[in-house]
């Protein structure tokens, strides 16, 4: 396991788990429940976030920890007698990164999550062992930067190729359970943890007072419900794309796979359309659709003859070819428009509704939003639309300042005398290209030949 768990004594159980998964591919596990005890719920629980927003029965993390070994002996016996009931989702929404529309989101009660979290924490260890390199999301030791790093590491060694943008419709929300279950019994069939992820998946949807129960999809919100998700995946994608696509290509060909966002990169076209047409027929077969007008094809090769190069956006960046200091061509990444408009919305709207309080709350919120922002999108080669978002950070505090009451118009220059004692932070460059270059060079990591940053 690569996370350090808060026992020594869990650590070396899970461990013992993963081993065996990784040395016997094929084994079915029957016993796992027992590794769940009074000690690996503490462990959930310490894990859980506190400040969460209470699920349908309204107790918070706070409220669980008033009486907190009562209620895991309490939840533990439920769980392993098979008396635990799993409560129904309550369903929010909140805004689209269009900032025009809203998409839904289940949030579970505080007990749901620590059991769920103790699940999780066994099965990850036998699927860790099971799933492919090119799958980067939900996963320990694993995060978007590097799944941008290994996508920008393909391109340059590949000198870009033809791209499919995958985008499966409602992908959590059409999973096929009765699929699922399948895929489920290849690795794991314990009895107690099998019957409580069937308790997830048939859990109800509450929305204001009504309660639906979907026929479809993995449990909303839930702790368990990106690694099932993974398990998904990685049977109807990751396994047919690397034991029976890349076999039949004419070229090089790579998969890269953040959750279900998917990106399916090949040096020859005639490889990604033979792709692009057996892919929804793949899909198609596992109750999975792909959505019509956001997936694509497009060319991202080297511009040629003064044509441009098509872009494309992935994980929040959008990738277009671009020269460096020396005059080469490389791939670059900005700030995708959506998301810096988005961010900078968020930000004007804290602005205005907290424009009362002093400016040392203020300067300390905002100066926590931006390093937020930049520790994201610090990414080598966005220098430009870092200074860009702190300046228009800037130009929304001076608003809101202004409009504190009808005398507190602050002109320009006094607010760079106040930006002298609460200066917001710098745009700095988090995530170094080169660093994590030679960091997988070290590693002996990566496809194919090692690809040099063209800085």
């Amino acid at each position: 396991m690569s996370e350090t768990l808060g026992s020594g004594d869990i650590s070396t159980r899970l461990r013992r788990v993963a081993e065996l998964a990784r040395r016997s591919p094929e084994l079915v596990f029957t016993t796992l429940a027992h590794l769940i005890d009074l000690e690996m719920m503490r462990e959930a629980y310490r894990r859980t976030r506190k400040d969460g927003s209470p699920g349908i029965d309204g107790r918070t993390g706070r409220d669980y920890e008033e009486r907190l070994e009562e209620n895991l002996r309490d939840l533990l016996e439920r769980f392993r007698s098979g008396r635990y009931r799993a409560p129904a989702v309550k369903r929010v929404y909140i805004p689209k990164a269009d900032g025009k529309s809203l998409r839904p989101i289940g949030i579970p009660t505080f007990e749901d999550k620590v059991l769920q979290r103790a699940v999780w924490m066994v099965m990850e260890a036998v699927y860790e062992q099971d799933f492919l390199d090119f799958s980067y999301g939900f996963r320990p030791g694993r995060s978007a930067h590097q799944a941008l790093q290994a996508l920008w590491r393909g391109l340059m060694d590949m000198g870009g190729g033809w791209i499919i943008d995958v985008d499966i419709q409602g992908f959590f929300d059409t999973l096929d359970k009765k699929q699922l279950r399948g895929f489920l019994d290849k690795r794991v069939r314990d009895g107690v943890i099998r019957r409580a992820i069937g308790k997830w998946m048939k859990a109800g949807v509450m929305e204001g007072d009504r309660v639906t129960y979907p026929e479809a999809g993995t449990p909303q919100g839930g702790v368990i419900s990106p690694l099932l998700a993974n398990v998904y995946l990685h049977e109807v994608v990751d396994v047919w794309f690397e034991k029976t696509v890349k076999p039949r290509m004419q070229g090089a060909a790579f998969l890269i796979r953040y959750a279900d966002d998917m990106l399916i990169v090949c040096a020859v076209e005639r490889d990604a359309r033979r792709i692009l047409e057996v892919l929804p027929k793949r899909l198609t077969k596992y109750g999975l659709t792909l959505h019509p007008e956001k997936t694509r094809l497009l060319r991202f090769k080297k511009p040629e003859g003064g044509s441009p190069s098509q872009t494309f956006n992935f994980l929040g960046f959008t990738h277009h070819w671009g020269k460096s200091l020396k005059g080469n061509w490389v791939v670059k990444r900005r700030t995708e428009g959506k998301r810096f408009g988005r961010a900078l919305r968020e930000i004007a709207h804290w602005c205005k509704k907290h424009r009362h309080l002093g400016l040392d709350v203020q300067h300390r919120v905002l100066s926590l939003k931006l390093r937020g922002h930049f520790g994201y999108y610090g990414i080598t080669g966005n220098s430009p639309a870092l200074g860009r978002f702190r300046y228009e950070a800037r130009r929304i505090w001076h608003k809101w300042l202004i409009r504190r009451s009808q005398r507190a118009y602050l002109t320009w220059e006094a607010f760079l005398r106040l930006e002298q004692r609460y200066p917001l932070p710098p745009p700095i460059v988090v995530h170094s290209l080169l660093r994590h270059t030679r960091e997988t060079m070290n590693r002996g990591a990566g496809c194919g030949k090692s690809a040099r940053p063209d800085l």
